[in-house]
């Protein structure tokens, strides 16, 4: 039963699909910068033994002592690997490439896909006061991304416009039904997001017209563009919306946080 004298947590969202190169990361930096811009306090965890999101948000490998391998396999509290960033009001839990036999490791452990779930309901989680959490999932529909789903409220996918677009979230949707049926009822697509879109080319616009003819409404409003200062932001570690405020890559990333967000009040109305 639930403690009515707690209060509501933050909204958990995974950032995932299998496919690699398709703005997960980017996508989960800049999402959060930009939803931390319109009042949230926000919180990215990163799940990709890559830790490119920790590089991303200015988190040097010499600060990453614990990590979300940390958080899931070694029981460390959630106030013992949350860091701090540059940005006020944005932290993260950092990955290093330990995480990258998280999987062989969790298979032993009955709650192998809960950890993440548990780990982020821990009560020291309220004297942070998110207003969201962030998962970066890795490009892989492993049990690192099972776990992010089960602990999620939603999921936002990121996908790029190109050829065979839609073809890898069949499976994707699949895992979705799959985690509904075994741990996470109320899972429900945050939205797709269409990512390193060209409205001037051909098959940008084919993607974006076959997407939404399949998946109508999930699909957001708002398009990133293939913007080079959104690809320049990651080198000086910092989201786009600080690296060049006013570039279409940051007021993109901007309407994508005021329209998750008006699709959540509308939610909760």
């Amino acid at each position: 039963m639930s403690d009515p004298t707690r209060p509501p947590g933050p909204k958990i969202i995974s950032v995932a699909n299998q496919k690699g190169g398709v703005g997960k990361t980017t996508t989960t930096i800049n999402l959060a910068a930009a939803l931390v811009e319109l009042g949230n306090r926000v919180l990215v965890v990163d799940l990709d033994p890559q830790g490119n999101a920790s590089t991303g948000l200015g988190i040097e490998m010499d600060d990453r002592e614990r990590t979300t391998y940390d958080l899931l396999l070694e029981d460390v509290a959630l106030e013992d690997v949350i860091l701090a960033t540059d940005i006020e009001d944005l932290a993260i839990v950092p990955a290093t490439v330990d995480l990258s036999s998280a999987d062989i490791e969790l298979i032993s452990n009955e709650r192998r896909s809960f950890l993440l779930h548990d780990a982020l309901r821990q009560t020291d989680i309220d004297a942070y006061e998110f207003d969201f959490v962030l998962i970066d999932c890795p490009p892989s529909l492993n049990l690192l991304t099972v776990n992010a789903m089960i602990a999620s409220h939603s999921i936002l996918v990121p996908l790029q416009s190109e050829f065979f677009a839609l073809e890898g979230l069949s499976q994707l949707m699949l895992t979705v039904r799959e985690v509904r049926q075994t741990g996470n009822p109320n899972l429900r697509i945050e939205g797709v997001v269409l990512t390193m879109h060209d409205a001037r080319n051909n098959l940008s616009q084919q993607v974006e017209q076959d997407a939404r003819d399949n998946l109508g409404d999930i699909v957001f409003k708002t398009r990133i563009p293939r913007n080079v200062r959104v690809s320049e932001a990651p080198s000086f570690a910092l989201p786009v919306l600080s690296y060049d405020s006013m570039s279409k890559g940051a007021i993109a990333y901007r309407d994508l946080a005021k329209e998750l967000v008006a699709n959540n009040a509308a939610v909760g109305a």
